[in-house]
């Protein structure tokens, strides 16, 4: 992993505020894509879910003016959006991270790291990368009041030499 993105990697606060402190007011989130769906297999087993279920589901992009910089995808199960999850429903293009470090009920699980290839991934989402790049990224299982939620971040190429003078 470079050594300028490790600390935006394995950083505990928000990553939404960090960003907003490297690109000011050009920093914007786009939804790729949100809705109710089938997670993962592996999301599945990290968040306990019975086989089957519905998660909401929320793919963005975290971008510098029309530059993303970082994608991330959210997989938020139903009862984690009942109680105080019930904000997080209601995003539109809001970060999700304000809300999340905005709560005191939130606590970070576990976060696992890996250098991951696009080629798997849908082609609006991999727009301007080359095939067979590959990108760093972080997952971190997050709960919110007692429920879990799931955080995948990775960090686009184009970023690297952003984070070097940020």
């Amino acid at each position: 992993m470079p050594q300028s993105l490790e600390s935006w990697v394995f950083e505990s606060g928000s990553l939404t505020q960090r960003l907003k402190a490297a690109c000011g007011s050009c920093f914007n989130v786009r939804v790729i894509h949100q809705g109710f769906a089938h997670p993962f297999p592996d999301e599945v087993l990290l968040l306990k879910l019975r086989s089957g279920r519905h998660a909401l589901v929320r793919e963005v992009e975290l971008r510098s003016g029309e530059q993303p910089w970082v994608l991330a995808r959210s997989v938020l199960p139903v009862q984690t959006l009942k109680g105080v999850g019930r904000r997080l429903t209601r995003l539109d293009n809001r970060p999700l991270g304000e809300i999340l470090f905005a709560s005191r009920c939130l606590r970070r699980q576990g976060l696992e790291t890996a250098q991951i290839g696009i080629r798997q991934w849908r082609p609006e989402v991999r727009a301007g990368l080359e095939p067979d790049e590959t990108v760093w990224g972080r997952r971190s299982l997050y709960s919110i009041g007692g429920r879990p939620l799931l955080v995948a971040e990775f960090f686009l190429p184009v970023l690297l030499p952003a984070m070097e003078s940020a």
